[in-house]
């Protein structure tokens, strides 16, 4: 099994939700964590609660969407972390309506963030992890990104892009020693799915939780070196 400790991370989108439980799990585990996204108060909660761990951690704010954002904040990152062996890419948002009733503008963010985003932040940390030698992405997609369904069009339409992306760049990798692996969780009670009405606050017994999805993630990070996960689906068993 894996040896994580002292392993440097990045997860976007890390202040609350998927990602701030993907960074507790992973400071649990000794890794250092640099979490970001755009709500610099959840950020620094954040990693107020990281530090407790004995764990160096830092936040960066910016929106991933923004491509000079990102290389300043990846930049930033890197001053003092030096090098970046995982990468989460969680950061994504949503929204849903009819084709017809969604207008451009929002279309056009969610495509924005969810792919263009996911591409940027990406395409700055990738050098480091390849002068690593080795190293473990994460790309978060959905089940939305599997199948679409009336009313999800444009956010099925970036969540089929990330597999396609991360499917693509999986095998791009491999010769590096990197390890991609795409994620397709279904409904999970984050701060996103609570927000949009998808879940609740109480519902343990029935709807995945983050730290569930956190779990995988730590679990897939601790396979030998010669082990990849390609993909992973993550649904409840409680329908």
């Amino acid at each position: 099994m894996e040896n994580l400790k002292g392993r440097n991370a990045i997860i976007t989108g890390g202040g609350k939700g998927l990602g701030k439980a993907t960074a507790m799990a992973f400071a649990k585990e000794g890794i250092n964590v640099a979490v970001t996204g755009r709500n610099e108060q959840n950020l620094k909660e954040t990693v107020a609660e990281l530090s407790a761990f004995g764990v160096k951690a830092i936040y960066v704010v910016f929106d991933v969407g923004n491509h000079k954002e990102v290389k300043l904040g990846i930049q930033k990152i890197i001053s003092e972390f030096k090098t970046i062996d995982i990468l989460v890419n969680n950061a994504g948002i949503a929204a849903f309506g009819s084709f017809l009733e969604m207008k451009p503008e929002q279309w056009q963010a969610i495509i924005q963030t969810n792919i263009m985003g996911m591409y940027y932040v990406t395409r700055e940390v990738l050098p480091y992890i390849i002068e690593n030698k080795q190293g473990d992405i994460f790309n978060v997609s959905s089940t939305a990104g599997t199948t679409g369904n009336a009313g999800t069009s444009a956010y099925s339409a970036s969540k089929f892009a990330v597999i396609g992306l991360s499917e693509s760049l999986m095998k791009e990798v491999r010769k590096n020693n990197i390890r991609v692996c795409t994620l397709t969780p279904s409904t999970i009670a984050s701060d996103m799915s609570i927000e949009l009405g998808i879940a609740n606050r109480n519902s343990e017994e029935s709807v995945l939780q983050p730290d569930d999805f956190a779990e995988l993630i730590v679990a897939t990070l601790h396979l030998p070196r010669r082990a990849m996960l390609k993909s992973a689906s993550l649904w409840s068993t409680n329908p």
